[in-house]
């Protein structure tokens, strides 16, 4: 199904739902980030995906890293809650999101990048080439949130 994001744009689509999902800042020991280039959009994006009924927000965010990256992680913390009623995703199927993600932070504990039947790649990326990949605004709003060593409080907006 193919995806398209909005931000801030006057000829988005109204949106038609809201679904919670959550993302991973997934950091290993050399500090590279680890990202997947989906298939849906093309472009780069942090991994994660839509709660399940019957699991909590972290098992969530585990288990759609690992599907799509391959990567087991552990969830380490809290970057934010995304609300933002600007960024509007709409899907092929007529579905269009108001963005609802929660951000947490998480570490590599096992596993290998792969690619998968959502990314078309994946790989651990250093923070100096961030900005050098075709990436959505609010990606990138995550990422920084997650790295900024003097925030002292999870991100809410």
């Amino acid at each position: 199904m193919a995806r398209i994001d909005y931000y801030d744009d006057p000829n988005a689509p109204e949106p038609n739902s809201v679904v919670p999902g959550g993302s991973a800042v997934a950091v290993d020991d050399h500090g590279r980030v680890l990202l997947h280039r989906r298939r849906d959009s093309g472009l780069w994006a942090l991994p994660g995906g839509v709660m399940d009924l019957g699991e909590s927000i972290s098992d969530a965010v585990i288990r759609e890293v690992a599907e799509e990256t391959g990567v087991i992680v552990e969830v380490t913390g809290l970057v934010g809650i995304y609300s933002d009623p600007r960024h509007v995703i709409a899907y092929s199927d007529g579905e269009v999101r108001q963005q609802f993600n929660v951000c947490l932070r998480a570490r590599p504990v096992g596993g290998t990048p792969r690619v998968t039947d959502e990314a078309r790649e994946v790989r651990w990326v250093s923070t100096s080439d961030i900005d050098t990949l075709e990436m959505h605004p609010t990606q990138r709003l995550r990422i920084r949130h997650a790295l900024d060593s003097t925030r002292s409080s999870p991100y809410l907006g």
